[in-house]
C-alpha cells in the first residue's frame, strides 16, 4: 500500500468536513456503478445531495437518519442528469465497491466540524 503525497498542514485546514444526517435515499439508475443518491442534513448549511456509490453494504431503509461524515466544500460535480453537492466519506473494503461510511461514534449536532 503506498501513501499518496504529502501536504502540507495549511493544505489539510482548507477541507471542510462535517457531521450530517441522511434525510432521504433514491436509486441512482442514471449512474455508471450502482449508487444511491442521498441528501443530507448539515443544520445551518442545509441539505446537500450526494451520489454514493455505497449500495452493496447499504440498504435505502437503514441509511435513512444515519449519522455520516462529509466533506462539504468541494464544488458542485455533474454525475449523469444530477449535481453532487458534498463527498461522503467511507473506507474502501478488499473489493472497492464495498464501502464502509464514516460515522461518528456518538450522536452530534448536523453541521459540525471535524477537527
Amino acid at each position: 500500500m503506498t501513501i499518496k503525497q504529502e501536504i502540507s498542514w495549511t493544505d489539510f485546514e482548507k477541507i471542510d468536513m462535517r457531521c450530517g444526517t441522511i434525510v432521504s435515499v433514491d436509486d441512482f439508475e442514471k449512474a455508471r456503478n450502482p449508487s444511491y443518491r442521498l441528501e443530507i442534513d448539515f443544520g445551518d448549511l442545509g441539505i446537500k445531495k450526494s451520489s454514493a456509490q455505497i449500495t452493496s453494504l447499504y440498504t435505502k431503509e437503514e441509511l435513512v437518519g444515519k449519522q455520516i461524515l462529509a466533506v462539504v466544500n468541494f464544488p458542485k460535480k455533474q454525475i449523469a442528469n444530477f449535481f453532487s453537492e458534498c463527498l461522503v466519506l467511507g473506507v474502501y473494503g478488499e473489493n472497492k465497491s464495498d464501502v464502509t461510511l464514516l460515522t461518528a461514534s456518538l450522536p452530534v449536532t448536523n453541521g459540525m466540524q471535524v477537527g
